[in-house]
């Protein structure tokens, strides 16, 4: 999934809530914080999906606790994320995978799924979530998302230690690409323009032209 955020919240119907008591997931007597809002758990959000009480077709992260529902994908976003997966396959090989609109585990209460993640190579058995140890880069494609994509997000993943992270910004035609997480910050931010090129740190060999995925304004 992408980060487009509408802002609201995942709510339950009253057959979801008992079924997510009939799973074990809540306890009986926290109908009322599932009614109020309730933050849920990595473990939790998962559980839910296993379930079936949340769909798999289902636009939604799990953001400190909250699931958030988010936005239908546009057009030029799905093209920019099909190309930055595209050019990026071949590349890089055999040294690390590109996960797409996949979970990453930053947290006990935090599950994004970035548009793009360059992470390390692991097993078919191995099936733990992704950590932010795993992760050499992240690229969120952004639009209508963008205010959110380089303020709360970015923190998010700065503080959990995500070296760098692309935010490819369709207004604009441009990529701004961050490195060098300190707190909920990061230390360095350049700018790199529609006609420029990108290389991630962690493949420096590795060059792609801006103009490839992000679409002109």
């Amino acid at each position: 999934m992408t980060t487009t955020r509408t802002g609201a919240i995942r709510h339950f119907t009253d057959a979801e809530m008992e079924a997510i008591v009939v799973a074990g997931i809540v306890e009986a007597g926290e109908r009322g914080t599932l009614r109020a809002g309730r933050r849920f758990t990595v473990d939790e959000y998962l559980a839910l999906g296993a379930a079936g009480i949340l769909a798999k077709e289902e636009r939604i992260e799990l953001l400190d606790g909250e699931i958030i529902c988010m936005a239908p994908i546009g057009n030029r976003h799905r093209n920019s994320v099909n190309w930055v997966a595209h050019l990026m396959r071949e590349p890089i090989g055999r040294r690390a995978m590109v996960q797409v609109q996949a979970p990453i585990q930053l947290d006990d209460f935090t599950m994004p799924e970035p548009d793009i993640a360059v992470i390390r190579l692991r097993s078919i058995n191995d099936l733990a979530s992704v950590l932010p140890s795993d992760v050499y880069l992240i690229v969120e494609v952004a639009d209508s998302s963008l205010e959110f994509d380089l303020g709360e997000k970015l923190a998010r993943y700065a503080v959990a230690g995500i070296p760098e992270v692309w935010i490819a910004n369709l207004r604009a035609g441009e990529l701004v690409v961050n490195t060098k997480p300190e707190g909920a910050a990061y230390a360095h931010v350049r700018v790199i323009p529609l006609g420029g090129t990108v290389s991630p740190q962690a493949f420096p060999d590795v060059v792609l032209q801006l103009a490839d995925f992000v679409p002109a304004v």
